[in-house]
């Protein structure tokens, strides 16, 4: 049973009826553009198949329930809060992050009812894939479903105007410091496409991305190890790239051209020149990957995912032991390219493999993390689908 009928069947249990709508989002992955979201620069995602479904009933309380499905196949529910009273620090754990989307839609205005809410996903947790954002995103179309508000409707907000709300339900209620990648990636992609977006202008251009007619695949491994926005050093780079945008007096490190490399760094303190000269190459290295793939030249993407894994490893350091050995034993046993996606510090990377190299590659990566007496990674093939929407 997919996500979003397992949603409607225990929201059926829960509240003993149906729901109104059933509405659900995706996961993400980054094929390449890392931290350049919070830096005014571009990025290229596509939505996984892995989604988050949000079953929903307005109530006329003003009242918010919301319960998830968890590990152990049971509900488990939140204590009930009026939508009126949230405020950031007010809700921790968990349901944090349904609650602050209600209360970002409501301070931005949109006149929300109460609401009964079942969740269920399976978007891996701490994989790196955005499960935050997956679920964030349904709620945040759920809810607006509720108000007569969501896609389509008139006076509805704009997928990129949901975006930033979400952004700021992450960002200034459950305390993750994140830009606008993820949420975009979640709302906005397509199937077979990647999404190459400007996070500055916010114009957005869907680039056709099928490895499989290429004769590749591209690879998720999980390396299991968890990580946290909000309890990681992501926070600290983020800071620390503001600081020398700040020193070079300009608005964002988009705007260091990457022909002036050589001669913005020595103007910076030396702790701030590795995570400069990262984002100022990643940039490059996402326009770089778009005319590839424009022109059908999938296996020349590889040694711009390796450029970018070394740069994430080296100069921005948010890659960790597990991660370089996933792209150290996968480009060893023939994968074309591989990079650490996400925050960093943990979480998942990708390998671009030829389909008949895929096993060697993933027996390589099973074979090197029990060398290490690592638990096994989970790996799976990441096909680009379809972005959120309603399923009924």
């Amino acid at each position: 049973m997919n996500p979003a009928d397992r949603a409607a069947a225990l929201f059926a249990d829960e509240h003993g009826g149906a729901a109104s709508a059933v509405w659900s989002a995706p996961g993400r992955v980054n094929l390449i553009g890392e931290h350049t979201d919070y830096n005014d620069g571009f990025v290229l995602p596509f939505a996984l198949p892995h989604r988050t479904a949000v079953a929903i009933r307005p109530r006329p309380d003003r009242l918010l329930s919301v319960g998830t499905l968890g590990s152990d196949g049971r509900v488990h529910r939140a204590p009930v809060v009026s939508i009126d009273e949230l405020s950031p620090g007010t809700t921790t754990g968990w349901v944090a992050y349904p609650a602050g989307v209600a209360w970002a839609l409501r301070e931005a205005g949109f006149p929300l009812g109460g609401a009964d809410l079942v969740i269920v996903g399976e978007v891996p947790t701490g994989a790196g894939l955005s499960s935050s954002h997956a679920l964030e995103c349904a709620v945040a179309l759920a809810l607006l479903d509720t108000a007569q508000l969501a896609p389509g409707e008139p006076n509805a907000p704009s997928l990129g105007e949901i975006a930033r709300l979400v952004q700021r339900a992450e960002n200034d209620f459950a305390g993750a410091p994140t830009g606008l990648l993820d949420q975009t990636a979640s709302l906005a992609c397509t199937a077979e496409h990647a999404l190459f977006y400007d996070v500055r202008s916010g114009d957005s251009e869907q680039i056709p991305f099928d490895p499989r007619s290429a004769g590749l695949e591209l690879l998720v491994i999980d390396t299991r190890v968890k990580h946290s926005h909000s309890e990681s050093g992501y926070g600290q780079r983020r800071q620390g790239c503001e600081r020398a945008a700040e020193l070079l007096e300009i608005k964002a490190l988009r705007d260091v051209p990457g022909d002036d490399l050589a001669t913005t760094l020595p103007k910076l303190p030396e702790e701030l020149r590795p995570l400069v000269r990262h984002i100022v190459t990643e940039n490059g290295r996402v326009l770089a990957t778009v005319d590839e793939l424009r022109a059908g030249r999938y296996v020349e993407i590889g040694p711009l995912l390796i450029a970018s894994h070394t740069s994430l490893r080296d100069d921005y350091r948010v890659s960790s032991p597990e991660l370089d050995l996933v792209v150290d034993s996968a480009l060893a046993a023939g994968a074309l390219g591989s990079r650490m996606i996400g925050g960093g510090f943990g979480g998942s990377a990708i390998a671009l493999v030829r389909l008949d190299d895929r096993h060697r590659v993933e027996r390589a990566v099973r074979d090197a993390f029990e060398g290490r007496h690592l638990a096994a990674p989970r790996l799976f093939t990441a096909v680009p689908s379809a972005g959120a929407g309603r399923d009924r």
